[in-house]
């Protein structure tokens, strides 16, 4: 432990950070973006009216600059798990890289060969096998983020591996587990729901920009239509998968759990916090109370956590010190369990070596008892157990604030539209142009809790961040923090000047 190097740590999750956010800027328009193209060309293979495929070419061409300049970062952010990440991706990588195969053999393949035929195959393939290219442009696209998903849910809840002490490496043992498990189903449709109304605000604030400008009214009317529609149906179903993702961190992750609603002692009849101000500088098991100020709904935290109102939900306290009443084992038990763990892998394998098949057998026991505690025998204190506190519970809060925002804003949206009345409501124009960033900080705000709160560990229990990194020099990952900070800028700066230009100059007439 002495040996590990944090600074080192710290650069390296920076770096990553850094990556995924800005990666994650382009990824949701591009999944929302994507069905709503499908749809549009669908009506104009229907129809056959021009102003259809004008609106269908327009946003498909925005589509196009946001996916180009996606797929860059993205190829950054699966390089840094072996340059960054090695000790990571040697630990899991018979498991993790699977997904990620998958992803770039099935699904990148798939959208990167229809979305030839959809950009380039106007008048050149027949008008139903155009439009069923847009179709499969959309579920690669979503196939891709399945992939991806599906590994990263793996990280928060590890099923359907076994350890090898052989190798030291987890080996996949049960595919289909890894696939299917609710963390990984949960977390793919709360996701791509939530990139589906990135898409549609995306759509309906550049539209409402045009009527507020005089142009193309009949353009932007059609085109708002269709995405408040797809953004209604998308709101409603980010909050009905939210409340599942919720069920499953309780169950999974509960010390996530805790810091999104910064509940320090466990409660039965637990209440959620609609809105709340938490102590600063709070620290587990001090006397402060957690909020300046709250507002819970009762009993509600209990409802969603465990589907009983009268169930108990551990708090931080419970959770790094135990609580003997609802068999919660402390962290200092579990670090001890996990050096237990540690030590007769070592054992195992000096024995193997000198022949000693006995004692072997003996230490491999132990150690496979011990493994569920495996990664706590790397912390140092029961302290480090506990995330960022305040950015998860105020992430969390204002993501949930901004989803039912945004079902408001649809609904709203979509009255106006039916009785003609949005080219008279300025305010309400203005209102949905500034919500296209709003949509934007709601859908990172989620990442921010689904990887701050997860924090210490990289794998769920098994593997700690500080055990993951690379043997790098702090200054090269340092060095090329600033290159990928420089790089991204450049490209994000890129794609709005373009994105601006194509928005300004409108959609052209055939």
């Amino acid at each position: 432990m002495n040996q590990i190097d944090l600074s080192l740590v710290d650069w390296s999750r920076a770096q990553f950070a850094l990556t995924a956010i800005y990666h994650w800027l382009f990824v949701p328009l591009t999944l929302g973006l994507s069905f709503i193209v499908a749809f549009m060309h669908t009506i104009y293979y229907r129809t056959g009216k021009k102003e259809w495929e004008v609106i269908t070419r327009f946003w498909m061409k925005l589509f196009g600059i946001n996916f180009a300049i996606g797929v860059a970062t993205g190829i950054i952010l699966e390089f840094e798990f072996g340059t960054n990440w090695s000790n990571y991706s040697w630990f899991v990588g018979d498991i993790f890289g699977a997904p990620l195969a998958i992803e770039g053999i099935m699904a990148f393949f798939l959208e990167s060969t229809f979305i030839a035929v959809m950009f380039f195959g106007w008048n050149k393939v027949s008008k139903k096998f155009h439009m069923l290219s847009s179709w499969f442009v959309a579920f690669g696209s979503n196939l891709s983020a399945l992939w991806i998903l599906v590994a990263n849910a793996w990280m928060q809840n590890p099923v359907g591996m076994h350890f090898n002490p052989e190798t030291a490496r987890n080996e996949m043992q049960d595919f289909w587990a890894i696939l299917f498990s609710p963390t990984a189903v949960h977390k793919f449709l709360h996701t791509i729901t939530s990139s589906y109304i990135v898409g549609a605000m995306f759509v309906i604030g550049i539209s409402a920009w045009y009527i507020l400008k005089g142009r193309h009214i009949v353009f932007a009317r059609k085109s708002i239509l269709i995405a408040a529609v797809f953004g209604l149906v998308a709101s409603i179903f980010v909050a009905a998968t939210g409340d599942n993702s919720a069920y499953d961190v309780a169950q999974q992750q509960p010390m996530k759990l805790a810091a999104m609603e910064g509940l320090y002692d466990g409660e039965s009849n637990a209440g959620l916090v609609a809105i709340g101000v938490l102590t600063p500088n709070k620290e587990p098991n001090d006397e402060k109370d957690p909020f300046v100020f709250s507002l819970k709904i009762p009993n509600l935290l209990s409802a969603l956590a465990e589907r009983d109102v009268n169930a108990f939900v551990p708090g931080v306290n419970d959770l790094v010190y135990g609580n003997s009443e609802q068999n919660i084992p402390a962290v200092s038990e579990r670090m001890e369990n996990g050096k237990l763990s540690i030590e007769h892998l070592r054992k195992y394998n000096d024995y193997k070596k000198e022949g000693n098949e006995i004692e072997a057998a003996k230490s491999l026991e132990i150690f496979e008892e011990n493994y569920k505690d495996f990664g706590y025998g790397y912390i140092e204190k029961p302290e480090d157990m506990v995330p960022n506190v305040p950015l998860t519970f105020y992430s969390f809060h204002l993501m949930v604030g901004l989803g039912f925002l945004f079902i408001l804003i649809f609904i709203v949206t979509l009255y106006n539209v039916f009785n003609d009345k949005l080219k008279d409501k300025k305010w309400l124009l203005r209102a949905l142009l500034w919500s296209i960033p709003l949509t934007y900080i709601a859908s990172e705000l989620g990442w921010i809790v689904a990887e701050v709160g997860r924090q210490p560990w990289t794998i769920q229990d098994i593997l700690p961040v500080s055990m993951s990194t690379s043997h790098l020099s702090t200054s090269s990952v340092m060095i090329t923090f600033a290159m990928f900070a420089i790089l991204f800028t450049v490209l994000l700066i890129a794609e709005v000047r373009i994105m601006l230009y194509q928005i300004k100059s409108g959609p052209k007439d055939l």
